[in-house]
């Protein structure tokens, strides 16, 4: 398949959707987990939001690695490469948190009610691991791909 959009690579274009998808999902998972009243607003866009972040990663990831092999091989597309093959998952792990997120508040909280601090302190703690570490991570794997395109190719007048 040629991952291309006319003649320009698809890969730049599905990036730009994967930076907004894994953030917005991220903050929407720490504020569903964390704040009761923004849980009952978000309701289940928080996990369809992880969704489309999970399905944003594995895409851009194929359109990124069809054309690393267009554009050649060097150690700042590599280390890019790497980065973006650490996401999928971190990005799995958030959507199976704001799945579980939801899940436990709509139908689990009320009918364990024992349980409710142990699983609230649960999710709390996995919610905030998963998307902290995917918001570091897009952000080094941003950079990386923005050093592996400009380093070299830009220079500012001065």
């Amino acid at each position: 398949m040629d991952w291309l959009v006319g003649e320009l690579p698809l890969h730049p274009l599905l990036v730009h959707l994967t930076v907004v998808a894994v953030p917005v999902a991220a903050l929407a998972l720490l504020l569903s987990t964390l704040w009761p009243a923004a849980r009952r607003r978000l309701g289940l866009a928080t996990p369809i939001l992880a969704l489309l972040a999970l399905v944003c990663v594995p895409v851009t990831v194929w359109a990124g690695e069809w054309l690393a092999e267009r554009v050649g091989r060097t150690p700042l597309v590599d280390r890019h490469e790497g980065f973006g093959q650490l996401m999928l998952p971190w990005a799995i792990a958030m959507f199976v948190v704001a799945a579980a997120v939801w899940a436990w508040h709509r139908f689990g909280a009320e009918l364990y009610p024992k349980a409710r601090t142990a699983v609230a302190l649960l999710l709390g703690a996995a919610a905030i691991v998963s998307a902290v570490g995917a918001m570091v991570l897009i952000v080094l794997i941003g950079e990386s791909g923005a050093a592996a395109v400009w380093t070299g190719n830009f220079t500012p007048d001065l």
